[in-house]
This record gives structure tokens, C-alpha cells and sequence, in this order.
């Protein structure tokens, strides 16, 4: 069984509004991709935060969304937003903004977590990092630094 590949964007900034925003820009690039994804979050003020930031993030944008609450959308690639009761068809991509631990077996196909440079959320994401290891998936980071984006590849074998 195809085990999902787990993606972390270290962001150089530990502003909370810069990790949102780099979050609706990647949640657009899903969209526009041709793909759903689900966003979850820590708790239901952070759902709502998501879900207005994406209206306003960028002019002329455009992202279907809404915030879950039990009640399915009426077109399948909505972006859904909302706490660990994820869909099984809003499971394939998963773009962790919360401390939970997302579902790591199909049909999930690819987590993406955002942390900020803050140590909050460095030690929280570490957590997750090892969970994702000792779950035996790839893990690939992606660390914003001042000249640009650096890759990495981690898994335990």
C-alpha cells in the first residue's frame, strides 16, 4: 500500500500572519493544480481565520472554500477547512496548519506542514517530524533561508 509523502515548508520569518498567508498561497496552487485539499486546523477561531484570509489574501483571487462542519460541499474540489473529522475524500492532500497528527494511511496521498521560525512552532513540528519517521514515510523539507529555498530528504530506514 502507497504510503504518503509528508512535505514541511520552514518558513524563515516566525510571524503568524506570514505563515497563514504562505499557507493560502499554497492551498491556491492546490486549487488551481486541479486538486482538493483539506486544511487542518488547531481549533474552530483558527478554521474561521483560514477561511476569511482566503477570500482576502490576494485581489482577484478566487479558492472555493468553507469551513467543515459535518455537511459535505455541493462541488467536489472545495478546499474544506476544519479539525481532525476529515472526509475521506478531502484525505488525499492534508495541509496541516494544527499539533495533530494527520492520518498517515490511504488514501492519503501527501501532508504538508508550515511551520514559522518561532520555537513554538519548531518544537511542535519536530514532534510531528519524528512521528512521520518512526511511520516509516519519506519526509522532504523545504527551508526558506536568505538565498532562497533549500531541499531536504529524510527517511528512516
Amino acid at each position: 500500500m502507497p504510503r504518503p509523502e509528508v512535505v514541511f515548508y520552514v518558513l524563515a520569518s516566525s510571524s503568524q500572519a506570514e505563515r497563514q498567508d504562505f499557507a493560502c498561497k499554497l492551498i491556491e496552487k492546490i486549487y488551481r493544480g486541479g486538486q482538493s485539499c483539506y486544511v487542518l486546523t488547531e481549533h474552530a477561531a483558527q478554521a474561521a481565520e483560514v477561511d476569511k484570509l482566503l477570500w482576502t489574501f490576494r485581489a482577484g483571487s478566487f479558492v472555493p472554500h468553507q469551513v467543515y462542519q459535518g455537511v459535505l460541499p455541493a462541488y467536489k474540489n472545495t478546499i474544506l477547512i476544519g479539525g481532525n473529522d476529515i472526509p475521506v475524500d478531502w484525505q488525499k492532500i492534508i495541509v496541516n496548519l494544527s499539533t495533530n497528527f494527520p492520518p498517515t494511511d490511504a488514501p492519503t496521498e501527501r501532508i504538508v506542514e508550515i511551520l514559522d521560525n518561532s520555537e513554538e512552532s519548531k518544537r511542535a513540528g519536530r514532534q510531528r517530524y519524528r512521528h512521520y519517521l518512526d511511520a516509516g514515510l519519506e519526509i522532504i523539507t523545504h527551508k526558506q533561508e536568505a538565498t532562497g529555498w533549500v531541499e531536504s530528504r529524510a527517511r528512516k530506514e
